[in-house]
């Protein structure tokens, strides 16, 4: 099937070592590698100064920075953070989410060598979770605080752990802070263009925090080298970002890798637009992402599954909408897991009946501690589900765990250095040869083919055997499963270890509850809305029939009536579950799934297709 935009083809080397690990490699070249993210905005500034580079949502309009306005808006904000006397060693804390002045502000930082700290809303909006802020405040020493709204944040700003630490805001309203304004203005006495000199490949530019989902949030140093380098690397594989400025309406946080560094940074380095989704794949504000929608076509598209899902249904109501999204679309990213087939197919019809070509359909897999993107699909596939293979500059050493399936270590210039203030664990994060230990397991498309490129096949750490010593995938087994219950299912706790079968704790998706009026009746924990466990019962028969071996197969089920607790450490703020807190937490509930006699327990075989 024709793509709308030239795509360049796999070219890996592949090693194999006497040991029976694998080194593979791209065999595109590396790109040059800019100094720091400043060269980028004096770039555009200088051949592009109209053009937008940020905009956000004002009134029934967008406010909009161009990249003329942003080179001196972040040169006075630096002037500014400078005259304050902060230094690579004093980092700023930014609470609050995506935005116009967050974006300003973490440039001008990195400008003048100043890392920023960026953390998930939810640490300062959910008092539950001010525990994991203070674990963040203890670890990086911030001198300045920044949040949108300071009355929005005031319960955050007033906590004692941040006593004493300016705090600046763009809505200042009555608390005492800083107004963002007062940065703008800048400081004459301030020599940025002798601090922007120092700053260099090893210049720290961001602390990012790690999902903590096993524990507290470990920091990531990101250096200026980390977040360069990998525009480079996905410059040289991707021609689509060369042929024309991409423009992208993202809602995706800030404070992840994800939508901080790979999607704000790619629009910088390529003198794009970046048009800040205020709406998120949520039953509250989707409809303010289709409203956007409406008004910005983008030339890629990133989001979740789950997201391009409810777009999917959008647009098969709305023609129009529909139109204005495809029409100038080059590329549709998906992360956090496989896009279910349906989704695909659906995505790929829709584009061809607007536009007569589809846009490149593809992911990639990386992680916090590599900048992020490792590796890439870049060239066109029929199937989802594939993270394809290293990107240019990467050595990917696959170590073998069983017959095809490896742990994938990587390193290259983009994977970072050291966990902040962590020694230990920074130790612990390399082996012998320096690569990164991902914990993540893949295996090759095609094992005679490694151009194919590779397959996510689970976080290896969630691996456990049954009681007849049958070993689980559950990471990769989680994933199947989401694509086979979308979108009735927000995620999937997959249980069995130690014991005879495997079964599964099911999130429902609240926006499947919604439209379908399911009974949510609350039986001591877990759902007993009976239409809710005929849909299941119908989806797990059918993924029985496809997976009967008991690595795989699906015999008990419970639909959890409560959520994952963040306060209770069930869920990170970045979405992530942490299994085995969950597990422990509701040790009641799953020796409730186990016993036979249950009645609000759904067993598939028993109850068959037939029975939705």
């Amino acid at each position: 099937m024709k793509t709308r935009v030239p795509t360049l083809a796999h070219d890996v080397a592949c090693e194999m070592r006497s040991d029976g690990s694998l080194l593979l490699a791209s065999n595109h070249p590396l790109s040059e590698v800019a100094n720091n993210t400043g060269v980028w905005l004096h770039k555009w500034s200088e051949t592009a100064p109209d053009r937008i580079f940020m905009a956000e949502r004002s009134g029934g309009g967008w406010r909009t920075v161009t990249y003329g306005e942003a080179m001196q808006q972040v040169r006075a904000i630096a002037a500014s953070l400078l005259a304050r006397g902060l230094t690579n060693a004093t980092p700023i804390l930014i609470l609050s989410g995506n935005g116009v002045d967050h974006g300003l502000l973490m440039l001008a930082a990195q400008y003048a060598g100043i890392p920023t700290v960026a953390v998930a809303e939810q640490y300062s909006l959910i008092p539950a979770a001010h525990n994991r802020l203070q674990h963040v405040v203890e670890l990086v020493r911030p001198s300045l605080v920044y949040a949108a709204d300071a009355e929005t944040y005031r319960a955050a700003l007033e906590l004692d752990f941040l006593d004493g630490i300016e705090k600046v805001s763009s809505a200042a309203k009555t608390m005492p802070v800083t107004d963002f304004d007062t940065l703008l203005q800048g400081d004459t006495n301030a020599d940025v263009d002798a601090a922007h000199r120092r700053v260099g490949p090893d210049t720290l530019a961001k602390i990012l925090m790690t999902s903590g989902s096993t524990s507290l949030p470990k920091g990531v140093e990101t250096s200026q080298r980390m977040l360069c380098a990998n525009q480079a690397q996905v410059a040289g594989i991707m021609p689509l970002l060369a042929a024309r400025p991409p423009v992208i309406l993202d809602w995706l946080p800030w404070n992840h890798t994800f939508g901080g560094s790979h999607n704000f940074n790619m629009i910088l380095a390529n003198g794009g637009s970046l048009y800040i989704d205020d709406g998120k794949p949520l039953k509250h504000l989707f409809g303010r992402s289709l409203e956007n929608l409406s008004m910005v076509s983008g030339t890629i598209s990133f989001n979740v599954p789950v997201g391009f899902s409810l777009m999917l249904d959008a647009f098969r109501q709305d023609a129009a909408l529909r139109q204005k999204y495809f029409e100038d679309l080059d590329m549709i990213f998906y992360a956090g897991a496989s896009l279910p087939l349906e989704i695909w197919r659906g995505l790929e019809q829709m584009a061809l009946d607007v536009s007569g070509s589809v846009p490149l359909l593809t992911s990639s897999w990386g992680l916090t501690e590599t900048a992020p993107s490792a590796t890439s699909q870049h060239e066109p596939t029929e199937s989802s589900g594939i993270i394809g293979v290293p990107l240019p500059g990467i050595s990917a050493k696959l170590t073998p765990i069983e017959s095809d399936r490896y742990e994938i270590r990587i390193k290259g210039p983009n994977v970072m250095i050291r966990y902040h203030r962590a020694p230990e664990k920074t130790a612990e994060a390399f082996d012998e040869e320096g690569y990164f230990l991902t914990g993540d397991a893949v295996r090759f498309v095609d094992t005679d083919n490694p151009g194919k490129g590779l397959r996510f096949d689970g976080r290896i750490s969630e691996d456990f055997k049954l009681l007849t010593g049958t070993w689980v995938r559950a990471s990769a087994l989680r994933l199947e499963l989401l694509g086979a219950l979308a979108p009735l299912a927000a995620d999937v706790i997959v249980t069995g270890q130690d014991r005879n079968d495997i079964g599964i704790m099911i999130v429902p998706n609240n926006e499947a509850l919604s439209a379908g009026g399911l009974d949510s009746a609350e039986t001591d924990g877990l759902l007993a809305g009976k239409t809710l466990f005929e849909a299941f019962a119908s989806r797990l028969s059918v993924f029985n029939e496809q997976n009967s071996t008991s690595s795989t197969r699906i015999a008990r089920a419970a639909i959890l009536a409560e959520p994952p607790s963040m306060a209770d450490g069930e869920m990170t703020a970045k979405g992530n579950l942490n299994f085995a807190r969950i597990m422990n937490r509701r040790a009641r509930l799953l020796e409730r799934l186990y016993d036979d006699n249950e009645s609000c327990v759904l067993r598939p075989e028993e109850r068959g297709a037939a029975s939705a």
